[in-house]
């Protein structure tokens, strides 16, 4: 137990320092360290990430860097999104779900290494300072329901890929979308425990004391980020999560994996096959939709 608290500690920091991405580890570390079932770790994971990121949203709103409205209709579908992945949750075997899970901390890992820096001017600062009264509302509720999707099967909150997306969606500038994602995050998460509650039950104690102590960790990770330049941070993390994710790929990706999804596909054809057929629709949309965005800049 010392050990786990320890570590809910460091992924509090990690939260703090990073402004998000810590939260990650802890499916692994709930997994490895604690010898915890992966459907149980998952759902521990989306408590501690909901309450981290409710207790981070509060701090944000004081700051007025959330906006409600666009964080409303992401997080609705997120909401949606979430709910579905929880109850999806329970006929997904552990090891296709930890596959699932390492295929996402690959794909953080390279956001963090190869996203760029930008400097904005204080200009430009100040015209991206409000919350957009208009919005691409179908690309925006896609975007939520799928990554919604992804916190519900997989207990990540997936700020990595939430605040690019208001970015680009919302033309939110940065501190906005960080804030209003952290608002988002809290709506899946809570959403998703929602829907992991018909088939899998919590350990209330251990999840609490995670929880509180990376709620700890989080405010020392706020302060040593005023000490840390945020670019060496992102990549020192994205390298190690990459390593992780990369470790864990490899110790589930056996046959036996192979022969529960042959399994899981025999069984499940109707449904996989429809399901599949909606999100490659959908995801054609969203290529027309950003082709026609790109088109519309030149």
């Amino acid at each position: 137990m010392l050990i786990i608290s320890f570590l809910a500690i460091i992924i509090g920091i990690l939260l703090g320092l990073l402004g998000g991405g810590g939260s990650i580890l802890t499916v692994p570390v709930l997994i490895y360290l604690a010898d915890i079932p992966a459907k149980n770790a998952i759902i521990t994971s989306l408590f501690v990430v909901g309450s981290t990121s409710l207790i981070a949203t509060i701090t944000h709103a004081s700051k007025k860097h959330v906006c409600w409205k666009t964080g409303g209709i992401f997080g609705s579908a997120g909401m949606l999104g979430a709910f579905s992945g929880g109850r999806l949750n329970a006929y997904i075997p552990d090891a296709l779900l930890l596959i699932l899970l390492a295929i996402v901390m690959l794909f953080a890992a390279l956001s963090m290494l190869l996203k760029k820096q930008k400097t904005t001017s204080l200009a430009a600062q100040k015209e991206l300072s409000f919350c957009p009264l208009e919005l691409p509302i179908i690309a925006i509720l896609l975007d939520g329901f799928f990554l919604g999707l992804i916190t519900g099967l997989v207990g990540v909150g997936g700020g990595f890929l939430l605040v690019p997306a208001l970015m680009h969606l919302a033309q939110l500038p940065m501190h906005a979308a960080i804030g209003t994602s952290l608002f988002i995050i809290c709506l899946q998460s809570f959403a998703a425990l929602m829907g992991h509650a018909a088939h899998i039950s919590i350990d209330i104690p251990l999840t609490v004391s995670i929880s509180f102590l990376a709620i700890i960790g989080s405010f020392i990770g706020a302060k040593l980020a005023l000490h840390f330049p945020p670019a060496l941070l992102k990549k020192s993390f994205g390298y190690f999560v990459l390593t992780l994710g990369s470790a864990l790929l490899y110790k589930e990706a056996n046959q036996s994996m192979i022969n529960q999804l042959h399994l899981l596909i025999a069984e499940n054809q109707a449904f996989i096959s429809g399901a599949s057929s909606a999100i490659i629709v959908a995801l054609l949309y969203r290529v027309w939709l950003w082709l026609h965005t790109k088109t519309n800049k030149i």
